[in-house]
């Protein structure tokens, strides 16, 4: 972790390349703009301009304006058609989740049949994981990090005590060096290189919610295979957030979340990716349900599924259409505007936030966990402050100067300029505004 500069940067407010004007400046100038007029933007409780800064996209993305009409359309299509709508709506119902499918794949770098949409983040860890985490006596070991989300280690806990194993025995936590706050590529894989004929799965976040550091996905993954484990990520604060090759990296599976980097309203649809030399493996257990047989056949209402050779197979039931609409509407955003055009800008942004961040609030009790290589991090800045509680901190950036921001208590602020509605005026806000917040209540 890197403490923020010296403390003439008290004075920085007044300087012109760390005040307002630069970043407008840099906003009309920025080669891939701002979209944020497609998204409703919170107005800013502070009454000090018509809308929030808003960096908590990296928690539940805001909503774009499209997703009403969207799903009125499916709403009148339900009222006009009832049931015929499975096969007679303006995008019947019945195969609704195939029109995800190529989209899904372009935003994490895999082949359409490697992906599909369904389930919430954490089932879907668990179907791959019923599938994936084969233990052994001598291989039962799943690798975590230490600070994953902890519904990421209440999962992997509860898989090893389903297969008969303590799980404080067969959960490794890798923590980050003494004294850092992020994990290093060659520390992983100088633990997998040495232990890894225990390990059975490796999962990690391949964006760290806690400090925002973006791990080297190809890299990890080839020692973990190399060790003879099965390597799965968790890709939700990864997803809409940088780009992914999943399938040229040889991942073995993934999942995400679509509600925070990709917008698709709170608690929505998540996804799955299973590396296609796995699809047509039967010897692989899975849970079934009726949207995993063959489609072709679905309707003779076999009383044995017919396997399909897709990542179709890992679904249950057939798709909840409401929030598979706002998916939709949203990845059709992701490939208008191009994951790669979002990446150049977030580094821009997110590089002028810690720009901004080191000379406003040099001098006060703020440290930087995210590490400041760009290609190391995502669309995220996780800032240790000293002597306020984050809770505090982050009702005080609201309420004061109606910037957004996530508090991971005790002491941890988390700002994500999100490259789709963020703007550098929005970095300017939520930097002036922690200096302020840290002068004011410090």
């Amino acid at each position: 972790m890197t403490t923020l500069g010296p403390s003439a940067g008290r004075h920085a407010a007044t300087d012109p390349a760390t005040g307002p004007t630069r970043a407008e400046a840099l906003d009309a100038a920025d080669p891939v703009p701002s979209h944020r007029s497609e998204f409703h933007v919170p107005p800013d409780p502070s009454g000090r301009y018509a809308e929030a800064a808003y960096f908590a996209g990296n928690s539940l993305g805001l909503q774009p304006r499209v997703i009403r009409e969207r799903l009125h359309s499916e709403l009148d299509d339900w009222a006009r058609l009832g049931v015929e709508g499975h096969t007679e709506g303006t995008r019947p119902w019945v195969s609704y989740h195939e029109l995800l499918r190529e989209p899904a794949a372009r935003l994490v770098g895999a082949l359409p049949r490697e992906v599909v949409v369904m389930n919430s983040l954490t089932v879907n860890l668990h179907l791959m994981m019923i599938s994936f985490y084969r233990p052994t006596a001598e291989r039962h070991a799943i690798v975590i990090e230490d600070s994953a989300f902890p519904s990421d280690s209440y999962a992997v806990r509860s898989q090893a005590a389903f297969h008969g194993y303590d799980p404080d025995e067969a959960v490794i936590r890798l923590r980050p060096r003494d004294g850092e706050a992020a994990l290093r590529t060659e520390d992983i894989a100088e633990f997998l290189g040495t232990h890894g004929d225990r390990v059975a799965l490796v999962l990690l976040g391949a964006v760290n919610y806690y400090s925002g550091e973006f791990l080297d996905i190809p890299a990890v993954t080839a020692a973990g295979r190399a060790a003879g484990a099965v390597v799965g990520w968790d890709l939700a604060h990864a997803a809409g957030n940088v780009p992914l090759r999943l399938h040229d990296w040889d991942v073995d599976w993934a999942a995400w979340c679509s509600y925070k980097y990709l917008n698709s309203g709170p608690g929505s649809l998540a996804g799955a990716f299973v590396h296609e030399r796995h699809l047509a493996d039967r010897s692989l257990p899975k849970l079934a349900g009726w949207w995993s047989t063959d489609p072709a056949t679905r309707f003779r209402m076999d009383p044995v599924v017919t396997p399909v050779d897709s990542a179709d197979s890992w679904q249950l039931s057939n798709p909840p259409i409401l929030s598979m609409a706002a998916v939709l509407a949203s990845l059709e955003m992701f490939d208008a505007v191009g994951l790669d055009a979002l990446r150049d800008r977030s580094i821009r942004l997110t590089g002028y936030l810690e720009t901004l961040l080191d000379q406003l609030c040099a001098g006060r009790e703020v440290e930087l966990l995210t590490p400041r290589d760009p290609q190391r991090r995502g669309a995220q800045l996780s800032v240790r402050i000293g002597g306020l509680r984050a809770s505090e901190v982050s009702q005080w950036l609201r309420a004061e100067h109606g910037v957004f921001a996530d508090a991971r208590n005790p002491d941890v602020i988390r700002l994500a300029p999100a490259p789709m509605y963020n703007t550098f005026h929005d970095c300017w806000r939520a930097a002036t505004a922690l200096a302020s917040v840290m002068d004011d209540h410090g």
